[in-house]
């Protein structure tokens, strides 16, 4: 729980993604069962919604980013010569808000359900108009609080592999897998700030009436 080791913290990154996709490919199994003949009832059309939603969320957020981020703690270090990532605190951070966001998003099932808003949630969906229930915003804050992991975690890759290489080894010397991290992080650093900021403009809309996406 306390481990600031790159290899522990990247066995836990993987571990939890490997859970989580077990989660995704359960609510994927159950969507594939209802879609397996026209006019099934095998669930109702708001819960088909629901499992849309969070198999798309969990697929993208939880699945497939932090397996990557764990696989490049493990690894990227020992390729390039280091003795560990280049912030070891921030980089245990990560993990933990990562996992964290994964279970704010899941709570909202305890709310009397999921968001139904689609993995890609378009405005105005996402309005209380058409999202009564606080389960958007539970799943608004996952998101924001995993967010907040994954920015820790590129910034991390992006100082650990440009400022911690071994004596001799160039960019152009290093691996390849650590230049597909470099560049990875460097688009996680591009695209997950902006969605951030998105997702906190949505709860300022849903909890303290603002109008972001209320045209």
């Amino acid at each position: 729980v306390t481990t600031v080791d790159h290899k522990r913290i990247g066995i836990l990154y993987v571990v939890m993604s490997v859970v989580f996709l077990v989660i995704g490919g359960c609510e994927a199994l159950l969507m594939r069962w209802q879609l397996l003949f026209p006019r099934n009832d095998f669930l109702p059309p708001g819960f088909f919604n629901q499992l849309f939603t969070m198999h798309g969320t969990t697929m993208v957020f939880f699945v497939g980013m932090p397996i990557l981020v764990g696989m490049g703690n493990f690894l990227v270090p020992l390729m390039i010569g280091a003795r560990d990532m280049a912030f070891p605190r921030l980089n245990a951070l990560g993990f933990w808000a990562t996992l964290f966001g994964g279970c704010l998003t899941y709570f909202s099932f305890a709310t009397g359900g999921a968001p139904a808003v689609g993995w890609f949630a378009y405005a105005p969906l996402t309005e209380h108009t058409f999202a009564r229930g606080p389960a958007t915003d539970f799943w608004a804050l996952g998101l924001v609080v995993s967010g907040v992991g994954t920015i820790s975690a590129a910034v991390n890759f992006v100082a650990t592999i440009l400022g911690m290489r071994a004596p001799g080894m160039t960019l152009r010397k290093m691996p390849f897998f650590v230049w597909t991290m470099l560049w990875t992080s460097m688009q996680m650093l591009l695209a997950v700030p902006p969605l951030t900021a998105a997702l906190v403009m949505l709860l300022f809309d849903r909890q303290l009436e603002a109008h972001f996406f209320d045209t």
